[in-house]
């Protein structure tokens, strides 16, 4: 298809207090693209292409609530119309005289330069979000930049720069007037309604666009799709944007499980996760960077099926279901079916879903009496890198015997999977280490993981085995077993 006769439609959002339109926005055109080319905003930097660096780190601000939420993401993979109806800051928009800038030039911790404007922007999402800059310690600080990986100046003087923000004076105008940005994004609409990219704003309107438009590509967070645009150079003349419904926003408490929608991003999907099982803080901080959890939603890494997706182990092992969702043309109303989510998946990124459906919920089991969960992520690099091996254990033990089982694993199989003969060999059996040792075996030789640029088939197994006889030392109260759990500054 000519560039002249690609898809487009107009695209508006709210910038330095003002609307900004642009006429003829392409569907699978990115924010990095928009705000360096379309509006020459260069200080947004164009590094990895794929979400890893944070060179392009950008704020966007919408009204949750009544309130406006800031969050980091990072341009290059985040589709400019996603952004219809929100605001959007950029490094150029601090004005070069912002605490978080002037905090990294008392700290001296700028080098050549090129990743500075991603850490600044990071670094003033921060500050908004603790009221200032205050209460900013090292490990804060090191959770807000986890999605900014250039250390060219080294880690201490930005975490130094992070904690110093907040004791500089704050000039006029500096920090974002709430009111004001949440009258502007009163005064934006949305897209038409057929237009390319389309964000329906409820559930019933989403379902009945993919019921018109079986074949369009879905997006949530884009932080999948975007890696398609940007890597494979793939175009799309049709985009059906899940994140806009309002009912799939929310994150709903019933007696026996939550309702997680499918428009929930990462970020707080795992905040949800987390105040129900604790445990968890550590291994949601490992997935991803923070402007990537800001990005993505739990629903589009379920749906996405990756056999890599750290989620999907966690889900299965929780006994975790999935509603998919369609609107029926001929009864005129919603129609719904609910299944396991280790059922969703048939082969690599395929899954059972027809083409007129869509994953609207994950619905997780709340914790019972007695429960035993472990998850363990393996990787080459501790933050922000995707998973050799990912295995999620959870264990109920009564009198010493395991009473019930259920473990779920990434990185070995076509798919996200379970091990049902693990837990069989471990259901009924004494909670000791023959019985452990014993299911190590049955749990290596479960599966026929490939060799790939991240591991081996045979590394894959051993770990598998490894990880599960983690489990059992963990609850024999051994210390040690992880890297975050070591006092790094206490051993130096």
């Amino acid at each position: 298809m000519n560039v002249h006769d690609r898809p487009s439609q107009p695209l508006t959002f709210l910038r330095r207090g003002q609307p900004v339109t642009l006429p003829a926005v392409p569907p699978e055109r990115t924010l990095l693209q928009v705000l360096r080319e379309d509006l020459h905003c260069t200080g947004t930097k164009e590094g990895c292409g794929e979400g890893d660096c944070g060179a392009c780190t950008v704020v966007l601000g919408e009204a949750v609530d009544g309130r406006l939420k800031l969050q980091a993401v990072n341009a290059c993979i985040k589709l400019a119309h996603s952004v219809q109806g929100q605001a959007v800051f950029t490094v150029e928009d601090l004005g070069g005289t912002h605490p978080a800038q002037e905090a990294m030039v008392q700290c001296h911790a700028s080098q050549c330069g090129f990743c500075t404007p991603g850490f600044v922007m990071s670094l003033f999402a921060l500050y908004e979000d603790t009221g200032g800059g205050q209460g900013v310690d090292h490990a804060r600080a090191q959770a807000a930049l986890s999605g900014n990986l250039c250390r060219c100046t080294g880690y201490r003087p930005i975490l130094d720069a992070a904690a110093r923000m907040g004791e500089l004076p704050c000039p006029a105008g500096a920090r974002v007037d709430e009111a004001a940005v949440l009258r502007g994004l009163r005064t934006l609409g949305g897209a038409a309604p057929d237009a390319p990219y389309q964000r329906p704003a409820t559930l019933q309107a989403l379902l009945k666009a993919r019921a018109a438009h079986p074949g369009a590509q879905v997006v949530a967070g884009t932080t999948d799709v975007g890696l398609w645009i940007t890597k494979q150079h793939k175009t799309y003349a049709r985009l059906l944007d899940v994140t806009g419904a309002a009912e799939l926003r929310r994150v709903e408490t019933y007696p026996h499980h939550i309702a997680i929608g499918a428009a929930v991003n990462l970020t707080d999907a795992y905040a949800a996760l987390v105040a129900e099982r604790p445990s968890l803080a550590a291994f949601a901080h490992r997935f991803a960077g923070l402007p990537v959890r800001n990005a993505g939603t739990l629903g589009g890494n379920v749906a996405n099926g990756s056999p890599i997706g750290d989620s999907m182990p966690l889900l299965i092992a929780l006994g975790a279901s999935v509603v998919l969702m369609r609107w029926d043309t001929k009864r005129r109303a919603i129609a719904h079916r609910e299944l396991a989510l280790e059922d969703l998946y048939t082969g690599y990124r395929q899954n059972v879903m027809r083409p007129d459906e869509l994953l609207c919920w994950i619905k997780v089991p709340r914790p019972a009496p007695g429960e035993r969960l472990q998850v363990d992520k393996v990787s080459k690099r501790f933050e922000d890198d995707i998973s050799a091996v990912c295995l999620a254990v959870k264990l109920r033990i009564e009198g010493g015997v395991v009473q019930e089982a259920r473990i779920g694993a990434g990185g070995v199989a076509a798919t996200p999977v379970r091990a049902p003969r693990t837990e069989a060999a471990l259901i009924g059996q004494p909670w000791n280490e023959d019985t452990v040792m014993a299911a190590s075996a049955v749990l290596r030789d479960e599966f026929r993981p490939i060799s790939d640029m991240r591991a081996s088939a045979d590394y894959r197994r051993a770990v598998l085995g490894n990880l599960l006889r983690r489990h059992w030392l963990a609850h024999q109260g051994q210390r040690g077993l992880r890297l975050e759990t070591l006092d790094l500054e206490a051993l130096a």
